[in-house]
């Protein structure tokens, strides 16, 4: 396998994971937050702990951290490739990404936390939740849809620097 082979399966990797992620938070902005919106308390909280419980696995974990290495050794492939343009984007990717990652980290994942160790009082749970997990992840979801788009054109770059 070439440089520019390897170059552009790794360009392409990051962008098909960095999407993932994105749509993946896109459908709990759009679909999955807004219909648990629509039932009671418990169904809700119980709604919540079963799909935090579920997205705990191996598949989720190796996409949502392998995108994001996947989008750095993009990004110093590009620059060591000698495409500057397409490094700046992927490392513009990366830190969007990045930014995901923390707002996951700082937000979602304490909340998914909190939520689980809730106790009965179902409208407790889901008010301290819902609200500031909500806002977290449309922050995801921007910076993931943001990072695709950096990604979309570095892989842009890479491809008229391989004409």
């Amino acid at each position: 396998m070439t440089a520019t082979t390897t170059q552009s399966a790794t360009l392409v990797a990051a962008t098909v994971g960095t999407g993932l992620m994105a749509g993946l938070y896109f459908a709990f902005d759009i679909s999955v937050m807004p219909g648990l919106s629509r039932g009671d308390d418990h169904t809700y909280v119980t709604a919540m702990r079963n799909i935090n419980e579920a997205i705990d696995n191996g598949l989720f974990g190796l996409l949502f951290l392998g995108a994001f290495l996947a989008t750095g050794v993009a990004a110093v492939q590009q620059q060591r490739g000698g495409r500057p343009d397409a490094a700046r984007w992927g490392w513009t990717a990366f830190a969007l990404y990045g930014l995901s990652l923390a707002v996951t980290a700082a937000v979602n994942i304490p909340l998914n936390n909190q939520l689980a160790r809730a106790g009965a009082d179902a409208a407790a749970a889901r008010t301290r939740f819902g609200g500031r997990w909500a806002t977290g992840n449309l922050i995801r979801t921007a910076a993931c849809t943001a990072a695709l788009a950096a990604l979309g054109r570095a892989l842009t770059l890479h491809g008229r620097g391989s004409a």
